[in-house]
């Protein structure tokens, strides 16, 4: 069997593309090399080289699509650009990768000669928006997005649409409408409808996956729009503050990368039929105050870590996934605590540099447009 892993040379495409090689599957890889993930590389590891065949190029494009499509039983699209905030600001470009190089996927996979048999495609939890939360009165409820207004005044946990009361978070299940709060959500939904639609239409079992806050070894440190646990070690590493959004109450869902490769690789090779939209996370909310001090603490306290009240639009407030429908289909469980994962993940920063430049850089972007508030 050939997988075929669009933006293979990523974070999740490398962990994915070894797992699968070591249970003797071959593997091609598209991806572009977006500098503001691989810092001008344009080669996979010497681990991966030797054993994939690499396409360089973009997802967008139709002869490096119709190139990667040779040969290839199954795909797994991860390519994308990712990051709530830039997304916000960089419409055309989100637009291009993330929708237009899906449509030309399918466009592609609809002329070949050679039916792909399986399609899975990374979605993510932006899609919900703010998500499930509990109402003592009117019980399971979904709030849309936090105004501007309640923010600046503190008002920082969504309130329930129903009866306007205080509400708690609650393990956010499929059947969750879709109230994506960014246009980086927006692209995902849009991403995942479209893949489900081929995929009934053409036959064409597919899982879409609604992947949690994803970490682990081998993430971007150098893109400021991966994730708060790159950001945060990087600061911490040189002693610089680290400023906390809102109250720092705000929480995530944080799944480390084996658990997410596992879930993936569940879908590409299990006995998965039909077409499914699937969370992958861990299950547990972890507070960002929580996240930012556990990481000073583990390079010896240097930062000073302050709440700030400072907000960015298109964020959440909560975010847990309910896993019941991945138990059931991928008999998946996740392994990893966020703690031993945290570890992990820490103890491979010291293998490289730590760069702040760029976080700086992306907040004054944001504050320039108006997107960043405090």
């Amino acid at each position: 069997m050939r997988v075929l892993i669009t933006g293979g040379a990523g974070f999740i495409g490398q962990h994915l593309a070894r797992s699968l090689l070591g249970r003797g599957v071959s593997v091609s890889v598209l991806d572009n090399f977006n500098p503001q993930v691989h810092s001008g590389s344009r080669a996979l590891p010497s681990v991966l080289s030797d054993r994939t065949q690499l396409i360089v190029g973009d997802v967008a494009n139709a002869d490096a699509v119709a190139a990667a499509l040779e040969g290839v039983e199954r795909v797994v699209h991860l390519a994308a650009e990712t990051g709530t905030g830039q997304s916000m600001y960089e419409v055309a470009r989100y637009s291009r990768t993330n929708l237009q190089g899906t449509a030309q996927l399918f466009d592609l996979i609809g002329k070949a000669s050679r039916k792909i048999d399986r399609f899975v495609i990374a979605s993510s939890r932006a899609i919900y928006g703010e998500g499930a939360y509990r109402c003592s009165q009117d019980g399971l409820v979904y709030p849309k997005s936090r105004s501007s207004t309640e923010k600046q005044s503190g008002l920082f946990d969504p309130l329930c649409p129903v009866c306007g009361g205080v509400c708690s978070p609650a393990p956010t299940p499929e059947c969750a409408p879709a109230q994506a709060s960014s246009f980086y959500g927006l692209t995902k939904l849009t991403q995942e409808q479209m893949a489900l639609l081929f995929g009934d239409v053409l036959g064409i079992p597919t899982v879409a996956l609604r992947y949690q806050n994803v970490y682990g070894p081998g993430q971007s440190l150098i893109n400021p729009y991966t994730g708060i646990l790159a950001i945060f070690s990087n600061l911490a590493r040189v002693g610089n503050p680290i400023r906390v959004f809102e109250d720092g109450q705000e929480s995530r869902d944080f799944v480390f990368i084996d658990d997410v490769v596992a879930a993936t690789e569940e879908a590409v090779l299990g006995p998965v039929e039909g077409c499914h939209s699937l969370n992958i996370g861990s299950g547990t909310r972890t507070t960002v105050l929580e996240v930012a001090t556990k990481i000073n603490d583990w390079f010896g306290g240097r930062s000073a870590v302050s709440v700030t009240g400072a907000f960015r639009e298109g964020d959440i407030r909560h975010g847990v996934a309910d896993l019941s429908l991945a138990r059931k289909l991928l008999h998946y469980q996740p392994a990893w605590s966020f703690d031993a994962g945290l570890g992990e993940f820490l103890n491979w920063t010291k293998q490289t540099e730590a760069s702040v430049d760029g976080y700086e850089k992306s907040l004054t972007e944001l504050r320039t447009r108006g997107l960043l508030h405090g």
